[in-house]
């Protein structure tokens, strides 16, 4: 390839990356405490008091995470009659949307996460009586996917630009106690971006670099981080061993149903767009829209379909 082609390939993914529903899916919804708030949603969780004593979030940042939650129209709040000055948060029909990427979370959970505890050990699928997994299944035919059952486009969309004046910041870092799940511990915005770009090809430092706008010092602290985290593999280049090239690892290719989940979401039920990367399933070569499955009947997901068990100790 040329380096003139290679130059209009990291710019035309730069642009895709940062006009992409997911990068701007996980402005809105991404961090780790509206995550645990929405995680909450769904294990039955519906005063202000449930979370506050399951997820150890302060009651100030829960109070404007509640707040964003309902002007989204992901959560509703309805009075108590006994108390009208207390409410109960209900999923709306686009919160339950978020149905697929909270299995997703749980899934990632189970194989690589560290904090079991504080997530439900079993689901039991009500449709047909057994214990699952969730699968990413493809909702055009029905196949499990992967990633490397898809090709990706790219066509920025220039209704969702992106804001250049946002800086990368690196988020302080959490104590086990301060985190509900360890998605929110390991697992940010911008990590998941770093993911989207390898995953597109970007697999050395100036390349990542430029297409996420970050600079030197700061991604150089973020691609350590999720090496050492084993997100991320660095090793020399084959053809250039002054080079340090990045790749994915099984726990960060675990990722993937969630980031394409969400991504889905965000475009589909809250900024009615397209996103710029457009999957295609290379087996039945339509437009790849993910739909989650039970690994036992391969039927799609719903929560009213699905029961749970905490594990012991653990609390809903």
């Amino acid at each position: 390839m040329s380096e003139q082609a290679a130059d209009f390939e990291l710019k035309l993914l730069l642009e895709a990356l940062s006009s992409s529903t997911l990068s701007h899916g996980l402005k809105i919804i991404g961090d780790y405490r509206t995550a645990q708030v929405v995680f909450g949603a769904f294990l039955g969780k519906r005063r202000f008091d449930d979370w506050l004593a399951g997820v150890s979030i302060p009651r100030h940042t829960l109070a404007e995470r509640l707040k964003s939650l309902v002007q989204m129209d992901v959560l509703r709040p309805r009075m108590y009659q006994e108390r009208p000055e207390r409410y109960a948060y209900h999923l709306t029909a686009k919160g339950r949307a978020l149905y697929d990427s909270v299995l997703m979370i749980w899934d990632w959970e189970q194989k690589f996460g560290e904090q079991h505890g504080a997530l439900p050990a079993r689901l039991t699928h009500r449709g047909c009586g057994h214990a699952f997994h969730p699968e990413l299944a493809c909702s055009a035919c029905g196949e499990r996917v992967a990633m490397h059952d898809l090709t990706f486009a790219l066509e920025p969309n220039p209704r969702l630009p992106h804001d250049s004046s946002e800086p990368m910041r690196t988020p302080r870092l959490r104590s086990e106690a301060e985190s509900g799940f360890a998605l929110g511990l390991r697992v940010d915005r911008w990590s998941l971006l770093i993911i989207a770009a390898v995953t597109l090809g970007c697999h050395y430092f100036d390349q990542l670099s430029y297409v996420l706008r970050i600079g030197p010092g700061v991604l150089s602290k973020r691609l350590a981080s999720m090496v050492e985290s084993n997100l991320l593999v660095c090793a020399a280049d084959h053809a250039d061993a002054r080079r340090k090239r990045y790749s994915l690892t099984p726990s960060s290719r675990g990722l993937f149903g969630y980031i394409v989940c969400l991504s889905t979401w965000a475009g589909t039920h809250h900024f009615g767009e397209p996103s710029s990367i457009q999957p295609t399933h290379k087996a039945c070569g339509q437009p790849f829209v993910p739909k989650v499955t039970c690994s036992h009947c391969h039927q799609a997901l719903l929560p009213r379909e699905v029961t749970f068990e905490m594990p012991a100790g653990g609390s809903a």
